[in-house]
């Protein structure tokens, strides 16, 4: 292998390492987002994928087809899955919180239980698992995804004492920052004014 062949895949992984860190790619050679080093990857990895749910610039990650599957059998939007994702964990199967949730989606144990996920750091299960707890909380509060990414982070219940998403900095910063990443991700329908009590 040639040097100027080290230096270009050395790129191609670091590109890949970023876009799953959530962070832009900055300088590099890499290739283009058509034949980069994670989409070869994910297609290699993912055979029987479906259509990848792209960041700007083309960029995926390796859990695209497993988050379209999810979001298509739990009736989410895609964009809207993938956003929560790159909030929860930054596409880290193996993140874990100091107060307990781990995985993609960061489920605490018990709702991982409740939603049939044994193993959270298996991105499969973590992903089907936090689609359909998305789901419930969509359904819960009328389809409302401010509402629903709000029950995802504080709970169901301050959602509901305090009629909309709940004054608390952290969960008001929460769902912002995640609608934000749905729009980037070709969201369908989501309001401009995302903070409604």
């Amino acid at each position: 292998m040639s040097a100027e062949a080290v230096v270009t895949r050395v790129s191609e992984i670091q590109a890949m390492l970023g876009t799953l860190r959530g962070q832009p790619v900055t300088g590099g050679t890499a290739a283009p987002p058509d034949t980069s080093f994670a989409s070869t990857l994910q297609s290699a990895t993912a055979p029987t994928a479906t259509a990848a749910v792209a960041t700007p610039g083309g960029e995926s990650t390796p859990y695209d087809s497993l988050i379209s599957d999810a979001a298509q059998r739990n009736g989410v939007d895609p964009a809207l899955l993938k956003g929560l994702i790159r909030q929860e964990s930054g596409f880290d199967p193996n993140a874990r919180s100091a107060a307990g949730a781990a995985g993609l989606t960061q489920l605490m144990p018990g709702t991982a239980a409740s939603l049939g996920v044994t193993d959270p750091s298996d991105p499969a299960q973590a992903i089907e698992g936090g689609a359909k707890y998305l789901k419930a909380q969509l359904d819960r509060f009328g389809g409302d995804p401010a509402k629903a990414l709000a029950a995802y982070n504080a709970g169901p219940g301050a959602v509901q004492r305090f009629g909309g998403v709940p004054p608390y900095a952290e969960t008001q910063g929460y769902v912002q920052k995640v609608l934000g990443y749905a729009r980037q991700y070709g969201a369908q329908s989501l309001s401009t004014d995302p903070i409604t009590t």
